[in-house]
């Protein structure tokens, strides 16, 4: 009952909330692409147009308040990459031998593109930003508390069914990125209940991927770790917290996981089919691009032209890059590339600058640049590329990109509501 009402009032509560101010009808847009409710709360939520009324009401309200402000300033490159990978999609939906299929593919990418463009033109300060950053970490850390109540109670629904839609390892790699975000927004935080609440919330969803089974994902968390090492800010406090999640993390991988982890590194022979066939698969990609480079086979294509390679017919590609390149082209797969190593790299500037005034965009820098490489380390094991997380993660960074480029200019900044860095 809780999700019904849930589901409800934030769908026509928020829809006429959205009319007024977009930016409400973008958060309850991520929130629900990421709980999915029907999925969720399947045994009482029906199927429903729950995002799409949301996503009109959010589309709406952005034309009645002039769609924003279009300016980008050093995120330009992101948004540019982003909107040139989707028109390239549609450019490659010309020439699929399904037009159907392949521009149903356009269509749900697009449904990615404009609420990110929504946002990049509406979001005006860090608080916006850092409300946007809650928004995906408490959708994502309470679908992770829901998994591991499943667990414990002794079904491992992620393991054996996964989650609207996603298998295991998709599951995993969600959980990867959102592992990241939820540990540095912990280390943001002054406010110490909301500081644990954000720590609790990583654990939670590292534990998803230690019981989810996914090779991928486990190789891409502990990454992930590492690289939290490195971009933590040289303080005490914070090295001691890092030294905990280690901690934890190692109690919780037992040996059932630790065994299932270390099959990544046998030899050729001992390999499983599972693994031989991602190689196999990989490889077929890069024997489409060289095929079609300009266009690939289509987009959602792969599936339909893998029994010609040798594959089952309706085979999956498991690896996001590759197949993105093998269904829209090799120009289609350096766009998509573009777009997240664009927002790491712009991130990365301002992390290094080591500016006073924008100590707090660098904290959210560090965030969505620890979530960006387990995702995309992640997804090298499986198609992902139309999963919205990763997407609405680097909204975060892009946009905290834009801000930081009004702190130089003048000119643009005056049209702005502003938020100077400062703690939040």
């Amino acid at each position: 009952m809780k999700g019904l009402i849930f589901t409800y009032a934030l769908t026509y509560g928020g829809s006429l909330a959205a009319l007024i101010n977009p930016f409400y009808g973008l958060l309850i847009y991520v929130c629900f692409a990421i709980i999915r409710p029907e999925s969720l709360w399947h045994w009482s939520v029906p199927v429903g147009n729950y995002s799409r009324i949301i996503g009109i009401a959010l589309l709406v309200g952005w034309a009645l308040n002039g769609f924003g402000i279009w300016y980008f300033g050093r995120a330009r490159m992101i948004v540019f990459s982003l909107c040139g990978a989707l028109a390239w999609m549609a450019f490659a939906a010309f020439w699929a031998l399904d037009q159907q299929l392949a521009w149903s593919r356009v269509e749900e990418y697009a449904k990615i593109v404009l609420p990110f463009l929504v946002g990049m033109t509406t979001i005006r300060s860090l608080k916006q930003v850092y409300i946007l950053a809650w928004v995906i970490f408490a959708s994502q850390g309470y679908l992770a508390l829901e998994m591991n109540l499943a667990y414990l109670d002794g079904f491992n629904f992620v393991r054996e069914s996964g989650f609207a839609q996603l298998d295991n390892n998709g599951v995993a790699i969600t959980m990867v990125g959102g592992a990241g975000l939820a540990f540095f927004l912990g280390l943001c935080e002054t406010n110490r209940i909301r500081q644990w609440i954000a720590f609790i919330a990583a654990g939670l969803m590292a534990h998803v991927v230690l019981f989810s089974n996914s090779r991928g994902g486990m190789l891409a968390l502990l990454i992930t770790g590492g690289l939290t090492f490195f971009l933590v800010r040289k303080k005490a406090a914070h090295y001691a917290f890092f030294a905990l999640a280690v901690a934890i993390g190692l109690r919780l991988a037992g040996p059932e996981t630790v065994d299932r982890f270390m099959t990544i590194f046998v030899d050729e022979e001992e390999r499983d089919s599972s693994a031989e066939s991602r190689i196999g698969l990989s490889k077929t990609c890069l024997e489409i691009m060289a095929k079609s480079p300009l266009a690939g086979v289509g987009p959602a294509h792969f599936r339909v032209h893998s029994h010609e390679y040798g594959w089952p017919r309706g085979k999956d590609g498991h690896t996001t890059w590759l197949q993105f390149g093998a269904e829209t082209g090799i120009p289609g797969m350096l766009f998509l590339l573009t777009f997240y190593f664009a927002t790491m790299h712009r991130g990365w500037r301002i992390i290094r600058a080591d500016d006073p005034n924008l100590a707090l965009h660098a904290d959210i820098m560090r965030m969505v640049i620890c979530s960006l490489i387990g995702y995309m380390i992640a997804a090298q094991f499986v198609t992902m590329y139309g999963v919205e997380l990763s997407y609405y993660v680097a909204l975060v960074g892009a946009t905290t990109v834009k801000i930081a480029s009004l702190a130089t200019d003048e000119v643009y900044a005056t049209q702005y509501f502003y938020a100077p860095a400062r703690a939040i």
